[in-house]
């Protein structure tokens, strides 16, 4: 936005014409971030590594961080069964690791994109798109064998601290450069951002490899064929070569090489060949995510979607999300995505039908409390507004994004003086960008700052 638009916000909320635009602005809005720091040993190997992050600190960017990714991919499925499954092989294999005392947690996650990931303390994430594509127990023993590798070798605290070498070493040209020329002065303040989307950055090659050994050694250790690994391989190579799209995300995070692959089956023959003749466990797998691979109609679709969207086709990707609600109608994903869906498409009524139900169906996921809220801003309701911000407030505490759209919400109410308090906590907390220079555009309006 301009600084005209800014400006003109308060006037539209006020005459209840917000636009399309600022609908999609505010639902945008937020902002994490944070800074962390060490040298330790490696639990796997022995040796001294560089880490940005002691182990109170990986655990406590679990508590705070983890939260709020697993929201963002829609939260836990609504199947117990399912939760428990996964985690109880994933307590089973926790256990046998090099860091038994971490941590460890595990979800199956309402995203359709074929993933899993886990933060430095061993919170950890698998979405319902791979899980409908695992083909047994050891498939996915394999998944959180990885996954626990990198908590175990301190992958993402070793990321951190190199991240930190190279801050540290831009901050010394930084404040060289100030002693001799005054100009250089507003660069001094050099720091490092972390959240999400830092954790979960791409690991490098050394790191994945690392990861597979390590999850293969776990896997064996509780029972399963070394020979897991490189099917789960496999399946990620086919899915690569027929649905690129659908591999994106998780290739930027986990990225994959023949390296990699041929490293996995050589140790499955070599060190691990005992483990072969292992029971990989299928029938197990199957009969657990039965409840879960019925929704697969339903999750293609949304893969489908989702990927349309990303294109800018919105009228196909509300074609597939149609789809996927046929086949599912109380699915809280698809009704989520669709609403997002016509929003995109300026459709403010007809999202919030959507997002409204997806609220009922799952009113303990944070999401789509959000966008109800974002959408009864459009809609003219400000104070119902107000309470869909405060709901998602009390499920996922700690977005600085709902501290600025409450302060717009009691704006639009002509509460000035709650606005005004919204308005300061949000900046208090950090914020940024256009949020930030409207919320104290307002303030200085009101005469709280100058």
């Amino acid at each position: 936005m301009e600084n005209g638009e800014l400006a003109g916000l308060p006037r539209r909320l006020r005459r209840n014409r917000l636009t399309r635009r600022d609908v999609l602005w505010l639902f945008g809005a937020g902002v994490a971030a944070g800074s962390l720091a060490g040298c330790a040993t490696s639990p796997v190997t022995g040796e001294r590594i560089l880490v940005g992050m002691s182990e109170e600190e990986e655990r406590q960017v679990d508590r705070q961080v983890a939260p709020h990714q697993f929201s963002q991919d829609m939260g836990p499925v609504q199947d117990e069964a399912v939760n428990r499954y996964v985690a109880g092989l994933g307590d089973r294999m926790d256990d046998l690791t090099q860091r038994p005392n971490m941590p460890y947690s595990y979800r199956v996650l309402n995203a359709n994109y074929i993933n899993a990931y886990t933060f430095p303390g061993g919170a950890m994430g698998v979405t319902r798109g791979i899980m409908t594509e695992l083909d047994s127990e050891a498939e996915l023993a394999a998944l959180l064998g990885h996954e626990m590798g990198h908590v175990n070798a301190r992958h993402a605290a070793q990321r951190q601290g190199q991240q930190m070498l190279a801050q540290a070493a831009v901050a010394g040209l930084t404040i060289a450069a100030v002693a001799t020329d005054s100009s250089w002065g507003g660069l001094a303040a050099v720091g490092g951002e972390i959240g999400a989307s830092a954790l979960l950055a791409s690991y490098s090659r050394d790191n994945e490899r690392e990861a597979d050994a390590l999850g293969q050694d776990y896997m064996v250790k509780a029972g399963y064929p070394a020979s897991g690994m490189t099917q789960l391989h496999g399946l990620l190579v086919r899915e690569a070569k027929e649905t690129p799209s659908l591999l994106e995300t998780m290739f930027s995070t986990h990225p994959m090489s023949g390296e990699r692959v041929a490293n996995a089956q050589r140790l499955a023959e070599t060190r691990h060949a005992a483990s072969l003749k292992a029971n990989p466990k299928r029938e197990r797998y199957m009969d657990s995510t039965a409840s879960l691979r019925r929704l697969k109609p339903a999750i293609d679709a949304c893969k489908s979607g989702e990927a349309a969207m990303a294109r800018k086709q919105l009228p196909q990707a509300q074609g597939d999300f149609a789809r996927a609600l046929a086949v599912a109608p109380r699915d809280y994903p698809s009704n989520l995505l669709m609403a997002r869906c016509l929003v995109a498409q300026g459709r403010q009524k007809d999202a919030l039908r959507y997002a409204d139900a997806a609220r009922s169906i799952y009113p303990q996921e944070a999401q789509a409390h959000k966008l109800t809220g974002v959408l009864q801003l459009a809609e003219r309701n400000p104070g119902a507004a107000v309470q869909s911000f405060e709901q998602f407030d009390r499920l996922l505490p700690g977005d600085p994004g709902i501290a600025f759209l409450k302060g717009v919400s009691y704006e639009g109410a002509g509460n000035q003086r709650a606005a005004a308090e919204s308005y300061a906590r949000f900046l208090r907390s950090g914020g940024q960008g256009k949020p930030a220079e409207y919320s104290m555009s307002r303030l200085k309006a009101w005469g709280y700052a100058r």
